[in-house]
């Protein structure tokens, strides 16, 4: 099969949004973009041996490759509504494709995007996704409105992906009955998008947690010029990461990555309609900490004494953060 082939069997399909003018098969996709509303777009890059195995189940690095994307989206208060698809490829494997594709559009189906465009080149396997969404104009989640005051929140679970990682390299052992689970917050993340559009109005600053939470947190604190202090004890850990050594425990949950949960402050006033808000999300949240005033840090806190912890975070051109 040929590139062309290759996007007509697996990728091109009518759109089935009714705001798509021009889908796949064009110059350009041509969209309808409500008047009311901003528009949302991140760009992510899936390079294999880095992001993700050379040999990881094509099922699950497509939902993995748009679910990133989503997260992002999720973390403004966005309502992903494109997509677009640009794959490097070694060579062409129709079985690989044909997974790959059918667990991408698996998951736009499930939140109604349409997949619009891309590009395919011959090359080192990596894989380049588009999202974009729409927003209220006053309804976007920013980074900068975090206050002295807000609690911080997170939702769902924090360091299992980390920890299965962990497991794959062969630096920890877990026990079978913990790896399933574990390995799908790895492979295949759930985007929480349906908190994220809950959130507007409520949330006072957001953002979703790929790198871990020590790093991300601190993006919401500098861009809003304040600090926060972290309840360890209060942190939510699956069953797997609590058994293991403290230094490990911490590294993984604030530092591992891959996450892919919101982290969100909520001020005061907003605390008895964040319950009601996030009652039809399907996810558990957690209150984790404060935002207080002063320098753009973190203090953590357990059972409410100070600790000191050296976290060793993600970057790409740096050994450690």
């Amino acid at each position: 099969m040929g590139e062309f082939d290759v996007i007509r069997h697996f990728f091109q399909r009518p759109p089935r949004r009714k705001d798509v003018v021009t889908g796949s098969g064009d110059d350009c996709a041509l969209l309808r973009v409500p008047a009311d509303a901003l528009l949302a777009v991140s760009t992510d890059t899936l390079v294999s041996g880095i992001h993700f195995f050379a040999d990881m189940d094509p099922v699950r690095l497509g939902h993995k490759a748009l679910a990133v994307n989503l997260s992002d989206l999720a973390a403004m208060g966005a309502e992903p509504r494109w997509v677009s698809l640009a794959l490097t490829l070694p060579q062409i494997d129709e079985a690989w494709l044909a997974g790959f594709a059918q667990g991408f559009l698996e998951l736009a189906d499930f939140f109604h995007v349409d997949l619009i465009g891309g590009d395919m080149t011959r090359g080192p396997l990596s894989i380049t996704v588009s999202i974009k969404g729409v927003v209220p104009e006053q309804g976007a989640m920013h980074r900068n409105g975090a206050k002295p005051g807000d609690a911080i929140w997170v939702t769902g679970e924090l360091g299992g992906a980390a920890l299965a990682l962990q497991h794959q390299f062969g630096q920890v052992m877990l026990p079978s009955e913990a790896l399933p689970s574990l390995l799908e917050r790895l492979e295949q993340p759930t985007p929480r998008v349906v908190a994220g559009m809950a959130l507007r109005g409520v949330a006072s600053s957001g953002l979703d947690l790929s790198d871990g939470l020590a790093s991300d947190l601190g993006h919401i604190l500098r861009a809003s010029g304040v600090g926060a202090q972290i309840e360890l004890d209060r942190l939510p850990l699956p069953q797997a990461l609590l058994a293991q050594p403290d230094a490990l425990r911490w590294q993984l949950a604030l530092a591992g990555g891959d996450d892919y949960e919101l982290c969100f402050t909520v001020p005061e006033a907003q605390r008895g309609v964040l319950a009601t808000a996030l009652a039809n999300a399907g996810v558990n949240i957690s209150e984790i900490g404060r935002i207080v005033a002063g320098a753009p840090q973190i203090e953590w806190l357990y059972r409410g004494e100070p600790v000191s912890l050296v976290l060793n975070g993600w970057d790409h051109f740096k050994e450690s953060t």
